[in-house]
């Protein structure tokens, strides 16, 4: 567990580095489709480096890089061509790699020869495996030797590693290949104007057991493929009139079907793994953020990990994992170290908001149409996260859920902002723990609320009342004791003195989409959130540019995060700021144009005004959950599109602003119909309706407001469930 203690920044992975990525199965590799053991690079399935070395040499000389394409966020094609040994400068030898990425590699490698003479060749392929975890991997510390073994046959090479009784194996498989014990090698003439191609594939085993890679026809469709096709045909399908947003939206559309993995207990449940490359896993902050995000374009990702979550929740007291009865994970692991399946000793609970927030995504899912019984299921989980927001998340008992690691392993910190140096005070010394984030009292008051209204959904109002009433105390005194009234706004945090954490951070423009924030306070807030010392111009800072600690290139410091902007922007919708949430949107699909429409995790937070484009973060995942799912959540939050099944309401109020042009969108959930909508600017029109659902033309009633109405027309005694009376909402 110490690569939890580390800062959460992955290492470098160098310039021209290309991720492939497929479910719990990622590749990396340099532009011209090499894997160097010495760099980050390699194979990944289940978190181990099945191939560490996958160098391609032709008479001895190094591939030289001409484009690598990405087609597919699991399939991509490298050119290149072999240098001349004669010292001319253009070769006519190039080279195709076309690589696929699934439980292991295929890959199809084509030589073309555009001489007028035939071409000698002598082809190598250099191969090694050294079953690193990913966490050796990540952070250049690998320290286990596995003990191994080759064995040839024909024309295929298989590797064996053993440590500590545990056994994996990798066997590589070229079509016509010579097999030695370090190499696959290939001789053959390629005729003028001809071209040579074979086809090679790696596959691991772990444990004994082969996992299989499905050699697909020539022109057949790899299981992969069928994966997306299936994933494309249950989603929107979109035209936007910018073209650029479109491209924007499509990529998030596969990046997110990409990051798609499946519970190997449950192989019809599907969750949204955190990131490429290092976090192919599931997360509870990371992936109840994306899924809750990714509702309009598939609510079963969110009810899939709500599901996983709720089956491995805490149930005991362990400080080496840090799991607390209720608690929900922070992080699945499948290395050697700690198992090697979703469901094996392999959790690690130091995360302080994945608990509330959990209450908070089954109050949303609870709003798409699923059956009754099938939200009721998950209601005990919630009610004992609830219990450990009491029992454990508070831990001094002054009415705010604070966190501080039992032993020197965890994270220091641990809310989203969980590098080490990632919580600190205007003039940048570190605060220190136990500390109560000002973003965790808003999703805690959230699930407050949340569980409240299924309550009251239920006909429980005596339990329903109780946690308005918790709700409405964290609010007052948040307002108390976090307002900084000389400063004109939050404080990050409390330390372990319960002094303010004075810093103007970012965190508390969640606050905003909670509803946490006095309506008084709201305007300043907003206007610290838009300064120039908070604005980059391509989104709002983790910190702004006066603060002791900012660092426009660090992780957490002063760099920009899409997902936080993202949340910000929708609870400035939610307070009636609807020019700075289009500012933000715009800005946001606007950086997006920089790096082929794909959002990375985070960007470096230098002002619009210095560099023209957005600066790269170097070790930023790429594509990323919450950064893939950011493009939707902006678009359909300044649509103002959301539902709530149970009351009968499809809630669409446009504010698009008029560069995004008009957006077209069919096949679109809802209940167990699908919808189409067009919207531009402030106008919109929806198509086959479900029956019982009716259309308004206004902001979604949010959870608190629903709260306080149906508190207002409780009966005196419980009895049978009524729905609130709707009059005089904005509809």
């Amino acid at each position: 567990m110490a690569g939890w203690n580390a800062d959460t920044a992955a290492g470098p992975l160098g310039t021209g580095t290309v991720t492939l990525v497929e479910g719990s199965s990622f590749c990396i590799s340099s532009a011209n489709g090499d894997i160097h053991s010495e760099l980050p690079h390699g194979v990944f399935h289940l978190d181990t480096r099945i191939l560490s070395r996958w160098e391609l040499t032709i008479n001895g000389q190094m591939i030289e890089p001409l484009a690598a394409e990405t087609r597919e966020p699991y399939r991509a094609l490298f050119a290149g061509r072999v240098p001349r040994s004669d010292g001319y400068a253009d070769s006519p030898l190039l080279v195709e790699r076309l690589r696929e990425v699934g439980a292991g590699i295929l890959e199809e490698i084509t030589i073309r020869n555009y001489s007028s003479q035939a071409a000698e060749c002598s082809i190598t392929l250099t191969v090694e495996a050294d079953f690193a975890d990913l966490f050796e991997v990540k952070e250049a510390r690998i320290t286990r030797e596995w003990k191994e073994t080759r064995r040839l046959e024909n024309d295929s090479l298989e590797i064996r590693g053993q440590w500590e009784g545990v056994r994996k194996s990798v066997t590589i498989r070229a079509e016509g290949a010579g097999v030695g014990a370090k190499a696959l090698g290939f001789r053959t003439s390629i005729p003028p104007y001809g071209k040579w191609s074979t086809r090679v594939s790696v596959v691991p085993a772990l444990d004994g057991q082969s996992i299989p890679f499905a050699h697909p026809g020539r022109g057949d469709m790899s299981p992969s493929d069928r994966r997306r096709a299936e994933w494309v045909a249950k989603i929107p399908v979109l035209q936007v009139g910018n073209r650029s947003i479109e491209r924007t939206l499509r990529r998030s559309y596969e990046d997110l079907g990409a990051l798609r993995i499946q519970d190997p207990d449950h192989p019809d449940r599907v969750v949204v793994a955190a990131g490429a490359p290092w976090f192919m896993t599931l997360f509870g902050r990371d992936s109840l953020w994306a899924s809750e995000m990714a509702l309009p374009v598939d609510p079963s990702l969110a009810l899939g990990t709500l599901r996983t979550l709720a089956d491995r929740q805490g149930s005991v007291v362990n400080t080496a994992t840090e799991e607390e009865p209720g608690k929900i994970l922070h992080e699945v692991r499948l290395d050697v170290s700690s198992g090697q399946a979703l469901g094996g000793k392999s959790a690690y609970y130091g995360s302080v908001d994945a608990t509330p927030l959990f209450v908070v995504v089954l109050g949303s899912v609870s709003r798409w149409g699923f059956g009754k019984d099938t939200i009721s299921a998950l209601l005990p989980n919630a009610d004992r996260a609830l219990q450990w927001i009491s029992d454990y998340g508070d831990r001094d008992g002054d009415g705010f859920v604070e966190y501080g690691r039992p032993n020197e392993h965890g994270l220091i910190n641990q809310g989203w902002k969980d590098s080490w140096d990632g919580i600190n005070f205007a003039d940048g010394t570190i605060a220190e723990p136990p500390l109560a984030l000002c973003e965790v009292q808003a999703y805690v008051h959230g699930a407050y609320v949340a569980r409240a209204w299924m309550a009251y959904d239920d006909g429980d109002h005596a339990l329903a009342s109780e946690l308005r009433e918790r709700a409405d105390r964290l609010k007052q005194k948040f307002n108390d004791e976090f307002w900084l009234p000389d400063k004109g706004y939050y404080a990050v945090a409390l330390d372990r003195d319960k002094r303010p954490v004075d810093a103007c951070a970012s965190n508390m423009g969640h606050c905003l989409w909670f509803g946490l924030i006095d309506d008084d306070k709201a305007p300043s807030v907003v206007e610290h959130l838009m300064s120039p010392e908070m604005f980059s111009g391509w989104g709002v800072r983790t910190l702004a540019s006066t603060m002791g600690a900012y660092n426009p290139a660090s992780y957490h410091n002063g760099s920009v995060w899409p997902h936080d902007n993202a949340l910000i922007m929708s609870g400035l919708l939610r307070y009636g700021f609807v020019e700075e949430a289009q500012r933000i949107g715009t800005a946001l699909l606007e950086a997006a144009e920089y790096s082929g429409g794909r959002l990375p995790e985070l960007f470096c937070g230098f002002d619009r005004q210095q560099f023209r484009e957005p600066v790269p973060y170097p070790t930023a995942c790429s594509p990323q959950a919450w950064a893939a799912t950011t493009p939707i959540h902006v678009v359909t939050s300044l649509m103002r599109y959301d539902t709530h099944i149970s009351l009968g309401g499809i809630w669409l109020d446009p504010v698009l602003p008029r560069s995004f042009g008009d957006l077209h969108i069919s096949n679109a959930p809802m209940g167990d119909a699908r919808i189409t909508i067009d919207a531009s600017g402030t106008e919109s029109t929806v198509y086959g309706i479900p029956e019982g659902l009716t259309i308004h033309h206004g902001q979604r009633p949010w959870m608190s407001e629903l709260v306080e109405r149906a508190d207002l027309q409780k009966p005196p005694e419980k009895a049978t469930r009524r729905p609130p009376d709707l009059t005089g909402w904005r509809l």
